[in-house]
């Protein structure tokens, strides 16, 4: 998974691990500038949701919702326990552009509340990226998951012509975060293992994909609820 993009029970391969030629051509500096990396991350809105970037009045729900073994044993790097300090760096580091192209805290539009974060990280191919995303325990079962994957499809797929396919991963056994997946649109590939920090072993996998051109024909969504 991409680190505390913390997909809801996703991984990554170890070849995700590395940067492309392109970004280790520039110097840290410019790796690092934020107002640089967050250009093409713009703020997505749905219903119920207002995905944003992150900031440090996040630091205390994002502790207290992520510090869950439920929620840290279907991701792949999230520590447990999970304390404010994991939370506060996270937080600096995404401000950093140190986690991934986009990462975005998933809010409620009617209150502001945290509930949880997804992301996209682009893969060395330039034409395919991933998304993770993971929710805080309260909020499951809610339809939140599908709804913030549905705006960040559309995002990916709406700002960035050369992306051609996205990939999505959970666990085996997280039925919800497949059932999120599959209602975005994704199909199955295949399954391998990836690590979980939080358990300390390698943990069995399933991988999706959606395509372009499947995007587009269900651009509606409603057909594939």
């Amino acid at each position: 998974m991409q680190g505390e993009l913390l997909r809801e029970g996703q991984s990554r391969s170890p070849r995700e691990d590395q940067r492309s030629p392109r970004e280790d051509q520039r110097s840290p500096k410019e790796r690092l500038r934020p107002e640089r990396l967050r250009t093409d991350c713009p703020v997505l809105l749905s219903e119920r949701l207002v995905m944003r970037a992150p900031h440090e009045e996040d630091i205390d729900a994002l502790a207290h919702l992520a510090n869950n073994a439920k929620v840290a044993t279907m991701v792949s790097r999230m520590p447990h326990p999970y304390t404010a300090n994991d939370a506060a760096d996270f937080v600096r580091r995404t401000k950093n552009g140190e986690i991934g192209k986009c990462v975005y805290a998933i809010t409620k539009a009617e209150n502001g509340a945290f509930v949880g974060c997804c992301g996209v990280e682009p893969h060395l191919d330039g034409r395919t990226v991933e998304i993770g995303y993971w929710l805080g325990e309260p909020y499951w079962n809610q339809g939140f998951m599908t709804e913030a994957c549905h705006a960040l499809v559309d995002m990916v797929f709406r700002t960035r012509q050369d992306v051609d396919q996205i990939d999505a991963r959970c666990r085996v056994m997280n039925v919800a975060s497949r059932r999120v997946i599959q209602k975005c649109g994704f199909q199955f590939q295949g399954s391998g293992l990836a690590a979980s920090l939080a358990l300390g072993s390698n943990v069995p996998v399933e991988w999706y994909r959606l395509d372009r051109k499947t995007w587009m024909s269900l651009r509606s969504w409603g057909s594939v609820l």
